[in-house]
């Protein structure tokens, strides 16, 4: 088998940072497995991911048993590296999904992932052909039947994730709470695009990292232009959670999604029973409000097509290629790891505590400036009890994590600063209540990526699980903010 890894460079050097045991389990180089995104992920995508040193997972969702064996074959002469493949039993045909795990089995893939509901029937009959089985969940209790059922790992997807969703919680506080129930290894999905997010995902106690956005926006990806660079204009802030694209899947399931007509209810209704065609795919229709994203190989209205996107679309720059993609993310996630590392060695004490104190003191100015644009802007809601207790609960919130900010700092015996943040009067000189609101979602943002980089440096347990805990909050009140601001109920 090809090693991706040559010499003694970043690439060399990272490799005992990251390394885990999934790694060995999955026969990869580093824990940075593609989603197995239908249509997306085809064998251009999962082969270059795999040859990178990553693994790749084919996207084979209700495909039929013909292309799941050329894109099979096509990876296989594109590289020596491991792949998988990616079903759902809960959106396939009976009789098409019997079909898929035939050709799994007669193909000898390696590894298959799951997703949505858990099947044991389904997983014993891979794990009986000798295939791995890793399974994709978003609760406890689906992690504990994943496992119970005989898989060998699981990817925990918290709710930030683009596509289908299954849970309702954020990976943060998702992702411990599974790994402390089960025992098999654990892979973090939900927003990750970048190395911090992977560093962070680990310093929680995953053993890597289940990436979709970020591998959709490059050029091996079968996703159409038009979809990739709706991800590289995207913003922070600009993905919803919604049940309107349903048609080929079960009723209630929720994906992660980009704006656009369809969201803004402006095409209809979703759940009528006329059958609207938007496009066409080598003679298959696409349907208005179906799960179908738009792909090379279709024409038609995309904007109106579920354009998947997770919450880290708007840290996404470009479209490049994976092996670019997965390179930076590994050593992003490597160096902020060693840097870890390094401070629970102990070695320069003196830099690392000024590093952490300088971080604190950031984020206490951030936090004391976000209390006060809260305080000032709930005094003038006076028309909206919803939303001033909204905007209260933010107020209330940022008060509290600025003690625990204050307590950290003196336990490291220094001295808090007293301090504003210049957010304060940026945001105050926003006449518009929307706009403001908007403004601070940007900045309890900005606090989330700085409590994502910082989290995977700290040693000290105490502070790591309340700063996880302060970036659990945060990523709750911008939830909230974003739904008020979404539908409108924001006037002033």
């Amino acid at each position: 088998m090809s090693n991706p890894v040559r010499g003694d460079g970043p690439d060399a050097r990272a490799v005992p940072i990251l390394h885990r045991p999934v790694c060995d389990l999955l026969g990869c180089t580093w824990p940075i497995v593609l989603a197995g995104m239908g249509g997306v992920a085809r064998s251009a995508l999962a082969s270059a991911v795999s040859a990178a040193g990553g693994f790749g997972f084919l996207g084979m969702v209700r495909e039929p048993v013909e292309l799941i064996r050329r894109e099979v074959e096509q990876v296989r002469a594109a590289t020596d590296r491991p792949f998988g493949i990616n079903l759902i039993p809960a959106a396939t045909p009976p009789e098409l999904l019997d079909a898929q795990l035939d050709a799994c089995i007669e193909l000898r893939v390696p590894v298959v992932a799951l997703f949505w509901d858990v099947m044991p029937a389904v997983v014993r009959r891979l794990r009986d052909a000798g295939i791995r089985v890793v399974h994709q969940v978003g609760s406890v209790d689906d992690a504990q039947a994943a496992e119970a059922a005989g898989a060998d790992a699981l990817i925990v997807q918290g709710h930030e994730a683009g596509g289908h969703v299954r849970g309702d919680r954020p990976l943060t506080a998702l992702l411990p709470d599974v790994i402390g129930a089960v025992q098999v290894p654990v892979l973090a999905a939900g927003g990750i695009v970048d190395g911090a997010g992977v560093a962070a995902a680990m310093a929680l106690g995953a053993q890597g990292a289940a990436i979709g956005t970020a591998f959709l926006a490059t050029h091996e990806s079968f996703a159409h232009a038009y979809h990739k660079q709706r991800i590289v204009d995207a913003h922070d802030g600009d993905t919803l959670l919604t049940d309107i694209f349903h048609i080929n899947w079960p009723r209630g399931a929720k994906v992660r999604v980009l704006p656009s007509s369809v969201t803004r209810g402006e095409r209809g209704d979703p759940f009528g029973d006329a059958r609207v065609v938007i496009g066409d795919e080598e003679g298959r229709p696409i349907y208005l409000f179906s799960t179908d994203s738009p792909l090379r190989t279709m024409t038609g209205d995309f904007e109106a097509m579920a354009l998947y996107a997770g919450t880290g679309a708007g840290r996404i720059g470009a479209v490049e290629p994976a092996a670019d993609v997965l390179r930076r993310i590994v050593r992003e996630a490597a160096a902020i790891l060693e840097s870890r590392a390094a401070a629970r060695s102990g070695d320069d004490a003196d830099t690392q505590r000024t590093a952490l104190l300088a971080a604190l003191d950031e984020l206490l100015e951030a936090e004391r400036a976000g209390a006060r644009v809260a305080s000032e802007t709930a005094a003038e809601v006076t028309d909206d009890d919803a939303l001033h207790r909204l905007i209260a609960h933010i107020r209330q919130d940022e008060a509290h994590w600025c003690s625990v900010l204050v307590d950290a700092i003196r336990t490291l015996g220094a001295t808090p600063t007293r301090a504003t943040g210049a957010f304060y009067e940026k945001a105050m000189a926003i006449d518009d209540l929307a706009e403001r609101m908007a403004f601070l979602n940007r900045g309890q943002r900005w606090v989330v990526r700085k409590l994502q980089a910082l989290l995977p440096t700290l040693a000290d347990r105490d502070l790591h699980e309340a700063l996880t805990q302060m970036l659990v909050a945060h990523e709750k009140n911008i939830g909230a903010v974003d739904v008020r601001l979404r539908d409108g109920g924001v006037h002033g």
